[in-house]
């Protein structure tokens, strides 16, 4: 991470704090001043701030049942930021690894973890998003075979990535994907000429969504696990 990432991470200091410390020349990485922020550092690097060692604190990794209305961000916008619900020390170091739309409702994971949430977020990693969708029109026969062959959507110069479509009833269905683009959902189905009315996101990879709306809790180790080895 980021040496005044890392800084925050070991001691009470803030950002900006940090950031002084590191330009005043007072923070060592393996015994050689170094006075850049965006210096990255790991947890085998010796870091010393005024003689003392420095040891990043655990990372956190959380589950939340987002609710509709609220807002992936840390801070309140139009919407309320769904931070507020999470009642433990340094929420502002927390990010979301996949963010949801302001109306969608479901399983978010939350972590400080950056190569964590790496493995969730991108494409190559293959890790699959499962949503409920709600339809305004019945799914057409042949969706589930141009899902999988890949959609072309308005902006993008490739299709998406195969993705698998079970039909639940004619305006609803269950839809698994591996990537994140803005809006995807919603603009596949409009690429075959439907609409979503509602859409819910159930699973990511291994985790289930097992909490009440605006409920949150603490991944278990091995669903932490579960992550890492992709």
């Amino acid at each position: 991470m980021r040496l005044d990432r890392f800084v925050c991470k070991s001691t009470e200091l803030t950002k900006a704090e940090a950031i002084e410390r590191i330009h005043l020349g007072q923070i060592s990485v393996n015994g050689a001043v170094v006075t850049n922020e965006a210096t990255q550092v790991h947890e085998k690097n010796k870091v010393i701030l005024a003689g003392a060692t420095l040891t990043a604190r655990g990372f956190r990794y959380i589950l939340m049942h987002k609710a509709a209305g609220t807002i992936c961000s840390n801070k309140d916008e139009v919407y309320p930021s769904l931070f507020n619900q999470i009642t433990i020390d340094r929420v502002s170091e927390l990010h979301i690894a996949g963010r949801l739309d302001a109306d969608t409702t479901g399983l978010v994971l939350i972590t400080d973890d950056g190569r964590w949430s790496f493995n969730i977020t991108t494409p190559s990693k293959k890790c699959k998003k499962v949503y409920r969708v709600g339809l305004t029109r019945p799914i057409a026969d042949d969706a589930a075979a141009k899902f999988s062959n890949g959609l072309s959507l308005q902006g993008e110069d490739k299709l998406t990535l195969p993705a698998v479509l079970e039909v639940l009833s004619p305006k609803e269905v269950l839809l698994t994907i591996t990537e994140g683009k803005f809006h995807q959902v919603k603009r596949m189905f409009s690429a075959i000429g439907n609409r979503v009315v509602s859409l819910h996101r159930e699973k990511i990879g291994a985790v289930s969504l097992d909490v009440e709306v605006g409920q949150w809790r603490y991944l278990t180790p091995d669903e932490v696990e579960s992550f890492l080895r992709k």
